[in-house]
C-alpha cells in the first residue's frame, strides 16, 4: 500500500498546496507520526497526477516564478475516503534502536548504560516539552470534523507516547542505579 499517496491526498483534501507546502506539512504538522522526504513527495505527486487523483494549476509569483498548486480531483477524494474509512490490523511496533540496545544491555557496563539512559531521557524530556508547548494552542478539544480535531488528537497521542517512553526510561535508570549502588558495597 502506498501510504504516502494517502497522506498527500489528505493534505490536498484540506486545501490546495504546492509541493513545497506539502513538504513543509511533513516537517511541521505530520512529523510526530509520519515522515516523508522531499525526494519521495514529488515522485508520488507525479503518480497521483498520472492516476487522475490530483490536478494542478500554474500560479505566477513575482515576475517569472511559476509554481504548481495541487488540488484533489473528485476521483482522488473518493479514493481517499475509501482508504480513510478502512479498518487496519495492528501494525508491528516501529523500529527503535535504543530499545534494541536495551534488550542487550546486560552486555554493557552499568555505568555506560546509565549514561545512555540519561541521554535518552534528556532528549525525550525536551521532545515532550516541545509537544506540550504546541499543545498549549488548544484550550479545549476542537469540534470533531474540523481539521484542528485531527491535529489535536495526533498531538495528544504524541504527548502520551513520549510520557510513556520517559516513564520506561526512568524505570530502567532506577534499576541500573540500584545495580551500580549494590556493586559499590
Amino acid at each position: 500500500m502506498r501510504t504516502l499517496k494517502y497522506a498527500i491526498l489528505g493534505l490536498v483534501n484540506r486545501r490546495s498546496m504546492t509541493g513545497y507546502d506539502i513538504s513543509k506539512e511533513f516537517g511541521e504538522e505530520l512529523i510526530n507520526f509520519w515522515s516523508a522526504k522531499h525526494s519521495q513527495i514529488y515522485p508520488e505527486l507525479k503518480k497521483l497526477l498520472d492516476e487522475g487523483l490530483v490536478e494542478y494549476k500554474i500560479e505566477i509569483t513575482g515576475d517569472v516564478l511559476e509554481k504548481k498548486v495541487y488540488t484533489v480531483t473528485e476521483k482522488g477524494r473518493k479514493d481517499f475516503l475509501v482508504w480513510l474509512e478502512k479498518d487496519e490490523k495492528l501494525e508491528p511496533p516501529p523500529k527503535d534502536q535504543f530499545r534494541l540496545r536495551s534488550y542487550f544491555s546486560q552486555l554493557m557496563e552499568p555505568s555506560v548504560y546509565q549514561k545512555l539512559l540519561e541521554s535518552q531521557l534528556d532528549q525525550r524530556r525536551k521532545k515532550l516539552a516541545k509537544l506540550n508547548r504546541l499543545f498549549l494552542q488548544y484550550q479545549q478539544v476542537p469540534p470533531f470534523g474540523s481539521d484542528k480535531f485531527g491535529d489535536y488528537s495526533v498531538l495528544a497521542g504524541a504527548r502520551f507516547r513520549e510520557a510513556a517512553y520517559i516513564e520506561w526510561l526512568e524505570l530502567c535508570l532506577e534499576a541500573v542505579k540500584a545495580e551500580i549502588k549494590e556493586k559499590e558495597k
